[in-house]
């Protein structure tokens, strides 16, 4: 039953801070022995239109064996109970903490439960319920904490699929059945990939069972994603994981802006997906066609599609053509891989490899729009490629100012290849004059070249010994 609020002594605190997030509710109290078994209710407001709420609640006497069970119940419903086996918990339409049923966020009055199974005599226990209120999208974590806090250079797939979409695998009778989130997290985790992101068509199905996956795959990050899927193209979506309206009617951008400035408004990142396709009844939309999208509206293209890699890795079919033309119009756009996976057995190749300043949501999407990317086309973990302007701290998608009669020094970083070699793409074209062999398996090959003023892009292709293409770097920009 409900306790009295006149028998309350209540150190009560309750108003809205703005914050990063969105709107924070405050709500202090204190329990003692007379509350022994009761429940108390604490409530608060929601305003219209709120996507996501989430509580983090503490308390002191723990030490004397206090203990403050937590749950929550919306205007018409029970929301959920973790009682004291959880300090916080999120809601949203799309996902919630285990334990708690997402859907709808009505506004109105939202009442904290809190129930007291011990507290002993003569204990005097302050609590407080910090719960904040997300008006607007925003990147999703699945973790509190990075996966990893340390920077460095961590290696991942971009583009897959379970049963929430056309994702198959084989069940206990070998009938193909749509593949559960949790065979693919079992896939890559066994591949020893560092994230994953599953980007169903559409949907955000999937995020709830990521959210459930996350604290028993404590080493591998559960990117939020989905794969926009319209009549005129196809793209990944990384970090929100509320619901984008990808409805379009025309291959224009004017049509496609809504859920563009969506993913981006957010803070989340937009990448083209195997652009070089064709599109018609095998595959509907799946080649781009929307044309005169602004810069910076895009930050990746899937350069390599590992479903089309048997059929080509270097051809048409790929993304090349489609990336070095947004790099020849001035973009800075980094070229990423994805499996596109549909049967759980390909996952992690190619592998997309991103230095981030850690091994999070927010460090992935920093990352890739760093540019310090580069594509492993066959997922091999000895094999490593980075690229410098020689003498400055500028790497893979940095920009460096040039003179007209200024030479350039640039250097390869390669593990892996002895054997093989390395070639210069310069403006979307190979130069054979800045070709080098490998000749041992860790490789630093400075090289100078003189751009003769203007813009450039310049990134490195390195083949191995039998000249099949293995690693793609991201462009160095001069300017």
């Amino acid at each position: 039953m409900k306790k009295p609020g006149s028998i309350w002594l209540l150190l009560l605190c309750l108003f809205l801070l703005d914050s990063a997030r969105g709107q924070v509710i405050i709500l202090k109290g204190k329990v003692e022995r007379k509350d022994l078994h009761t429940y108390i209710e604490r409530s608060f407001s929601l305003p219209d239109s709120v996507k996501r709420i989430s509580v983090v609640f503490s308390y002191n006497g723990k030490d004397q064996r206090t203990t403050i069970d937590i749950g929550l119940m919306d205007p018409v419903r029970f929301r959920g109970w973790s009682g004291g086996a959880r300090n916080s918990f999120t809601i949203s339409a799309e996902d919630a903490t285990p334990g708690y049923l997402p859907g709808a966020l009505p506004a109105g009055k939202w009442t904290l439960l809190l129930g007291v199974p011990n507290i002993r005599e003569g204990v005097v226990s302050e609590y407080e319920a910090r719960i904040t209120i997300e008006t607007r999208p925003v990147i999703t974590e699945f973790s509190s904490m990075p996966i990893r806090a340390a920077e460095g250079w961590y290696r991942g797939d971009l583009h897959m699929h379970t049963g929430n979409s056309d994702g198959k695998c084989a069940s206990q009778l070998g009938n193909q059945v749509g593949c559960p989130v949790f065979r693919i997290v079992e896939t890559a985790t066994a591949g020893g990939l560092d994230f994953i992101s599953v980007t169903d068509h559409n949907t955000v199905v999937q995020a709830e069972a990521l959210r459930e996956l996350q604290p028993a795959f404590d080493k591998i990050l559960l990117v939020p994603g989905r794969e926009i899927t319209t009549f005129y193209g196809h793209a990944n979506v990384f970090g929100p994981a509320d619901f984008i309206d990808f409805r379009m009617d025309a291959p224009t951008h004017a049509a496609a802006k809504g859920w563009m400035n969506a993913v981006n408004n957010s803070g989340g990142l937009l990448s083209i997906n195997h652009p070089g396709l064709p599109s018609g009844e095998e595959c509907m939309g799946c080649g781009w066609q929307i044309e005169n999208i602004p810069d910076g509206v895009v930050a990746a293209v899937e350069v390599v599609n590992g479903s089309t890699m048997k059929y080509s890795i270097e051809g048409p079919v790929q993304g090349w053509v489609f990336w070095h033309k947004m790099l020849n119009s001035g973009q800075h756009v980094t070229a990423i891989g994805g499996s596109d996976d549909h049967r759980s057995e390909a996952i992690g190749k190619p592998t997309t490899v991103v230095y981030m300043k850690e091994l999070s949501v927010q460090g992935l999407i920093d990352g890739i729009r760093s540019g310090r990317v580069f594509i492993d086309l066959e997922g091999n973990r000895d094999r490593f490629l980075d690229l410098s302007v020689t003498g400055k701290e500028v790497y893979m998608g940095g920009t460096v100012k040039i003179g007209r009669t200024d030479t350039v020094g640039l250097t390869p970083y390669v593990k892996g290849l002895s054997g093989g070699r390395i070639e210069f793409i310069i403006d979307g074209r190979p130069d054979a004059a800045l070709t080098r062999e490998l000749r041992s398996d860790d490789e630093k090959i400075p090289v100078k070249w003189v751009p003769g003023g203007g813009r450039h892009s310049v990134y490195v292709k390195a083949r191995d010994k039998d000249g099949k293409l293995v690693l793609v770097g991201n462009p160095v920009y001069l300017e």
